[in-house]
């Protein structure tokens, strides 16, 4: 592997991705388990503002990571967002919903209001979950791309058996991190409901990430420069990560528990990408190799401009997310929203 300016953002989008889903992963957790925890409203009223703080900060992300990939490899973000246009269309309007309810489900007591704007929240955190796991598989795995870098194929070919397995797995996985999440900074009773649902995702999790990373790496194309090798090294890792989680969760260590999903994510998310190094949209289509990080990238000296800017700039924006959490770092519970006598 050659370290030069283009591996330095694949792998400094490879980074942006990673601390998108694990910050945003808890926060699509939490949503989904809003009707499940959340027995009545000021149960709800408890998860929802757990994230109402930092759900909007983590949010940006993924606009970096895609302002990111505009910038450094345009090619890329030509051929990925026109043919995984429907998808991305989704997950835009899911989380658009899903920032709407945050901000309108208190301006009404009434009970439907509420209810209606639960739902947007489920909907607009169940759909980015599942369909950035597709999104992340496909892309790994390759797509139909022409000589012209254009997509060639439809949303059924999206929509294959090792995508959805993908899918699935971002699914229950930010699920159980949410959950360890709401152990973390709700109070009783939404701390205990949310340690069992966590209790009882770890099995099916690991189940299910280990099947996605065996397929992956029976897939994974010959190693090129040994990256094959850490991927699988990187997989083997978040396979056990996953089972320490279920230990720790056993054992009530909800701090290392927290730790160990973020481990996961992390495992497994920098696994794909040295998966799909050197390329970054692979062709299954015969004689077209698809896009890499040389034939898809910015000149070299927009690269070396943006590398000034990242070096400036994101030790900040982290810093100042960290500040952010640490002022939030309180538990959320019921006395701090019910009635007086009313808990």
């Amino acid at each position: 592997m050659e370290f030069d300016l283009n591996t330095l953002w694949f792998f400094l989008i490879a980074f942006m991705w990673i601390g998108y889903f694990f910050l945003e992963g808890f926060d699509f957790g939490v949503g989904i388990l809003l009707p499940i925890i959340g027995k009545d409203d000021l149960d709800r009223r408890v998860m929802v503002n757990t994230i109402g703080p930092v759900w909007d900060g983590n949010e940006v992300w993924l606009i970096v990571a895609g302002g990111a990939t505009f910038a450094a490899f345009p090619e890329w973000y030509a051929t990925l967002f026109s043919g995984f246009y429907l998808p991305l269309f989704l997950i835009l309007v899911a989380l658009i919903m899903r920032g709407v309810a945050f901000e309108y489900r208190s301006k009404d007591d009434n009970p439907r209001w509420r209810a209606r704007w639960d739902r947007a929240i489920v909907f607009g955190s169940a759909v980015p979950a599942l369909l950035w796991g597709v999104a992340f598989a496909n892309i790994v795995r390759g797509v139909p791309i022409d000589a012209a870098n254009e997509y060639t194929g439809n949303l059924l070919t999206l929509l294959n058996p090792y995508a959805l397995l993908g899918g699935l797995t971002t699914l229950l996985l930010f699920t159980l991190h949410g959950a360890v999440f709401l152990t973390l900074k709700a109070g009783d009773p939404v701390r205990s409901r949310a340690r069992q649902v966590a209790s009882r995702l770890g099995i099916p999790v690991a189940a299910l990430g280990l099947a996605f990373l065996v397929w992956t790496w029976v897939n994974s194309s010959p190693a090129r420069d040994g990256t094959d090798l850490v991927a699988g090294v990187l997989s083997v890792l978040a396979a056990l990560a996953a089972v320490s989680v279920i230990l720790l969760l056993r054992r009530g260590a909800e701090g290392w528990s927290f730790v160990g999903t973020g481990l996961v994510i992390l495992l497994v998310t920098a696994a794909l990408f040295f998966y799909l190094y050197p390329a970054v949209m692979p062709s299954t289509t015969a004689g077209v190799a698809g896009l890499d990080i040389y034939n898809a990238s910015a000149t070299p000296t927009a690269l070396r401009v943006m590398s000034v800017a990242a070096l400036v700039f994101t030790p900040l924006v982290i810093a100042y997310q960290g500040w952010s959490y640490w002022v939030f770092r309180q538990r959320v519970t019921r006395e701090q929203f019910a009635p007086p006598g009313k808990v």
